[in-house]
Parts: C-alpha cells; sequence; structure tokens
C-alpha cells in the first residue's frame, strides 16, 4: 500500500502511542482520520500539527465499544472518499484479577478492545477495495498476567481474531498487528521521569522502546504486501521472559 496516496483511520489517534501512529502515517504522506471519543482538544491539536507541517488530517468522535458508535465512526471516515487502512488503537486498560471482575467489567473492556476493533474491520471490509489494518496487541498475549485479566483476555481475543480476518478477508485485505511492551507511563504518571526505569520490567535489550517505535512497525506492516497474519513485539524481547516481568 502507498501511504502517499491512502486515506488511513487511526482511533485513539490523539493522545499517547496513537498520536505517535497519526503523526508517523501523515508524515509518509496519507492523509489521516483521527478519531477520539473524549479527547477532542487533543485530537485536534494532533490534527492541526498535521496540517501546519502540510499534511492531511481530519477528526472523527464515537464511542468504538457500541455498534451505533462504530457506524458513526465510519460515517464521519468516508463522508469524504473511501478508507484504504485502519489502525485498532483506541483501547482500556484496568488491573482487575478474576476474583474482582464481573460481568459488567469484562464487557467493559472487551467493548473498546474486541468488539468495537471486530465491528470497524467489518466495516471497513464492507467498502469492499483493497486494504490493510494494523491492531494494537499488548505484549501480555505471550504471557499470563492475573492481574489484569478482563484486559488481557481482550487482547488475546483480538489476536486471534487478527490472523483469523487475515484469512478470511484475504487477498482484498492484509490484517496484522503490533504488541507493544512498557511504552510510557499510565496517565497521571507522565511527570515521574523514572517511573519506566522502575516500573517498565525486564527485557533482554538495554533499550527502551518509544512510542515512535511503535508507529514505526505500524508503517511497515502496513507498507508490506507480503505480510498478513501476523504479530510484531515491539517490547525490547520482553514477550521472550513470559510471565512476571
Amino acid at each position: 500500500m502507498k501511504l502517499s496516496t491512502s486515506r488511513i483511520l487511526v482511533t485513539g489517534g490523539g493522545v499517547r502511542i496513537g498520536k505517535a501512529i497519526s503523526l508517523a502515517l501523515a508524515k509518509a504522506g496519507a492523509e489521516v482520520l483521527i478519531h477520539y471519543r473524549h479527547s477532542s482538544d487533543a485530537a485536534e491539536e494532533t490534527a492541526e500539527m498535521i496540517r501546519t507541517h502540510g499534511g492531511k488530517a481530519d477528526t472523527v468522535c464515537g464511542n468504538v465499544a457500541t455498534e451505533a458508535g462504530v457506524k458513526s465512526i465510519m460515517d464521519q471516515a468516508l463522508a469524504k472518499g473511501a478508507l484504504d487502512g485502519l489502525v485498532n488503537n483506541a483501547a482500556v486498560f484496568n488491573r482487575t484479577t478474576l476474583a474482582e471482575s464481573d460481568r459488567q467489567i469484562f464487557l467493559d473492556e472487551f467493548g473498546p478492545n474486541l468488539l468495537g476493533p471486530l465491528a470497524l474491520i467489518r466495516a471497513f471490509a464492507a467498502q469492499g477495495g483493497k486494504g490493510s489494518v494494523v491492531n494494537l496487541l499488548d505484549r501480555r498475549i505471550a504471557a499470563h498476567d492475573a492481574g489484569a485479566v478482563p484486559y488481557q483476555l481482550s487482547k488475546v481475543a483480538l489476536a486471534e481474531a487478527t490472523r483469523l480476518a487475515a484469512l478470511e478477508f484475504a487477498p482484498r485485505l492484509r490484517v496484522n498487528g503490533v504488541a507493544p511492551g512498557a511504552i510510557l507511563p499510565p496517565p497521571g504518571k507522565e511527570d515521574q521521569t523514572d517511573y519506566m526505569a522502575q516500573n517498565g520490567g525486564k527485557a533482554p535489550l538495554d533499550s527502551q522502546c518509544t512510542p515512535e517505535d511503535v508507529a514505526s512497525a505500524v508503517l511497515f506492516l502496513m507498507q508490506a504486501p507480503a505480510i498478513t497474519g501476523q504479530i510484531l513485539f515491539v517490547d525490547a524481547g520482553q514477550n521472550l521472559l513470559g510471565n512476571g516481568v
């Protein structure tokens, strides 16, 4: 896929890793549709950064956790033309054990983390053309984090869905995943400069992964015509260590 002639929707594209992905895609020449639900100011700021540097960007609003929200997002994104790419980045994360969970807690995480991305993939595929999808996963899909059971199960399911969608929608669509490790401090901890060093966990490589590293992986998979159904870990090798890192 040639990014310089592509329109790409990035969910959660105005903040954190999503912002880095949006900026990288725009720098490569893509027109970026930056989705947000609550972070309207951040999404507009990211879009304006892109436009200031000569790129094309717009914002779309909606709740990826509901069918109505997904329809609204896609209606807005398609209003000015077909989409060539989709990056399912928006997600929620809560540290909740199985014992602490109930049905609603599972639904609250599975909605935005799994069901929303699946609905967006279906809507993207329904356009009928060719394209590329990248799902943002988590290095935890290769381990077991008993402290975040609903979240981990939602990402494991999305990883399997990535492979299944790659099979179902080939050869028109390519569907891949990127699984980051510890990249950024959680919201509210950004000012703690030593947070990642103390809380990022062990990794084989002596290198702190950045949002830009994740964005580079997304760009690679977007443009790799012979790759589908693959998951690329961006975690300094953390996934190789299994549990407890």
